[in-house]
Parts: C-alpha cells; structure tokens; sequence
C-alpha cells in the first residue's frame, strides 16, 4: 500500500507523515536530503539555472519511486514527483524564471518518466489557505522559509487546486487544514485515521 501525502510549503506534510506512519504501522519516507549541486547557483541566477535545479530533483525522485515500487513495503510518503512538475516547474515558467523552451523539454522528460511508475494507492491533499500556511511555517522557523512571500504561496496554492481538480491518478482524499489539528487534537487525528481506513479499505 502507497499513501502519498501533497500540499502547499507549510501544510502539515511532514507532521501527517510522521503521525500516520506511527499509528498504521507504515514505512515513513520524507523528502530526500541528497544535496542538489545547482541549488547555490539556482538562486543566484535563477532563470539561468531552473531547469537544471528541476531536472535534478525529477531524476533523484525517480530513482527513490524506482526503489520503493521493489521494495512492496507499506509506505507513506512526504510530498511527490507529481508535485516537481505540475506545481513548481510550471510556477517557475509562470514566474518568467524558466524559458517555454526549457519548459516544454522539461516537460517532455517528465512524461517519459510517468510511463515507469506507479500512482499511490491513495493521495492525501493538505488544503490550506495562506495564513495557515504562514502560521505554521513562522511556527517552525526555518531561515530559509522566512522570506517566502504571501504572492508566492498564494500561487502555489493555485496550483495545487488546479492539479488536485483533474487527479485521475487513483483514490484522493482531500483534507482541510484550516479546520484540522492532528498534531495537537487527538479528535482530529481519529478523524483523519478514520478518514484514511475507509479510502483504503473501501468503505463507504
């Protein structure tokens, strides 16, 4: 069984992860560390380097997806490749940082990619609005995520809402962040387990 966990920078990803794989006896796989050679120069020059920065962390997260599909482990994981392309390589051509050329290659590349893996069993979207996503990232105090702007999350969040509405891959379900505490509410946790066994196991 796969559960993948998605949402904006902020969400709760990591904390649902961590929950759920506590409480169901799954795998947890967060996001790899492996340290990208083009991040530095990424953010110097980012219209020169985005499609570099992009095409490396398609790769790296194609490699895991390889891994955990021969592993069959049950496994919840900590954001997707889904997410590389349908939400920050498209912002960043949006954004005027990557050209259309490098765009539609990128793009391209990512396509082939889709033909070797398999969708998880049930997607889990984090949904919440920017000032929940502020909160919780000033909660954590991450240096590098203190300059991330409103507009940008905000962007983001579009993203993901367009993505989320077309999902075909297999089972979805989405999740309110605004109105749910599971790190710090053991109703909200019971909600979500509950919510996640019926998806799962198929009830209705």
């Amino acid at each position: 069984m796969h559960i993948a966990i998605v949402g904006n920078i902020g969400a709760g990803k990591t904390t649902l992860t961590r929950l759920l794989s506590k409480q169901m006896g799954y795998e947890p796989q967060f996001e790899a560390v492996e340290h990208n050679p083009y991040l530095e120069d990424f953010y110097n020059d980012m219209k020169r380097w985005s499609f570099n920065l992009q095409v490396f962390f398609l790769n790296s997260r194609f490699r895991h997806m390889l891994e955990l599909q021969k592993e069959k482990k049950n496994i919840i994981q900590d954001r997707t490749i889904y997410e590389d392309a349908y939400i920050f390589a498209e912002n960043l051509h949006d954004m005027g940082l990557m050209t259309a050329r490098d765009f539609n290659n990128y793009s391209n590349i990512f396509e082939s990619v889709l033909e070797f893996i398999q969708p998880p069993d049930l997607l889990i979207y984090l949904r919440a609005s920017v000032p929940t996503l502020v909160d919780n990232i000033q909660l954590r105090g991450r240096d590098y995520e203190a300059g991330i702007r409103l507009d940008y999350l905000s962007k983001l969040n579009d993203k993901y809402e367009k993505w989320i509405s077309s999902y075909d891959g297999g089972k979805l379900l989405v999740l309110d962040k605004d109105k749910l505490d599971f790190e710090n509410n053991t109703e909200d946790l019971s909600f979500v387990l509950e919510s996640v066994n019926r998806e799962i196991n198929g009830l209705f």
